[in-house]
């Protein structure tokens, strides 16, 4: 349901975020910290949730949304299928994994 060019340009509307290459794939940080990478090819999105917030949006449907495997998984690492999540979740995970990784005075603005 959302584009790569979507999630780019959502990605990017977030105070102070730079999009760098990342191996393979792009990532969009604060501060030199990632809060997104996106495969384009796989037409996925890797967040940064805390565990609960993983455990509240992998309810919503845990083949749109489901922890990295192993060790980075359990640390709120999370998937997102960008064609199958729609875009009003997207954008409330991705404001979350935001604010996990922005400096205080940043998340307080959102």
């Amino acid at each position: 349901m959302v584009s790569v060019e979507y999630f780019i340009t959502l990605a990017l509307t977030f105070q102070s975020v730079d999009q760098q290459p990342h191996f393979e794939r792009q990532s969009f940080r604060i501060n030199k910290k990632i809060f997104a990478t996106l495969d384009p090819k796989a037409g996925t999105v890797v967040i940064k949730l805390t565990a609960v917030e993983q455990s509240v949006f992998g309810a919503y449907d845990q083949s749109i949304i489901y922890p990295v495997n192993g060790a980075w998984g359990k640390q709120g690492w999370t998937i997102v299928e960008l064609a199958k999540v729609k875009k009003e979740v997207l954008k409330d995970a991705l404001t979350k994994s935001y604010r996990n990784v922005a400096p205080k005075k940043l998340s307080e603005k959102i």
